[in-house]
């Protein structure tokens, strides 16, 4: 089992930035790629970033390219997501989550039922 729990979320204007951390427990996190997603209200869950669980491959969705950040340490079973000029529009709850291993070093799902553990989110709000 992996356990993961977000922190870091806050507020924050327009044009700042946020870094969210991810701390997992479990001594096989290293194995597991693991992502954030993010839902905002009234909308469903969607897609932001994922990392192998080498930490060599990532993706990101066309709204997080060149802005967001996902990082991990995994001596520290730790996975990071560094957001930069944040909108009003990146407001939303945002959730780690991680796979049990399934792919290869290079392996970066990106739909949620690629992932088998989330945690309970942290709330990111973005004001004008």
């Amino acid at each position: 089992q992996v356990q993961l729990v977000e922190s870091g979320g806050g507020l924050v204007q327009a044009g700042g930035s946020l870094r969210l951390s991810c701390a997992a427990s479990g001594r096989t996190f290293g194995r597991f790629a693991a992502g954030w997603f993010r839902q905002a209200p009234g909308k469903e869950r969607e897609f932001v970033a994922s990392i192998s669980w080498s930490g060599g491959t990532t993706d990101y969705s066309d709204s997080a390219k060149g802005r967001f950040t996902i990082s991990r340490d995994n001596a520290k079973n730790m996975v990071y997501l560094q957001m930069n000029s944040l909108k009003p529009e990146d407001t939303a709850v945002y959730y780690c989550s991680a796979d049990r291993g399934r792919g290869s070093y290079y392996y970066t799902p990106n739909r949620e039922s690629e992932f088998d553990y989330w945690g309970q989110g942290t709330q990111v709000t973005v004001s004008s």
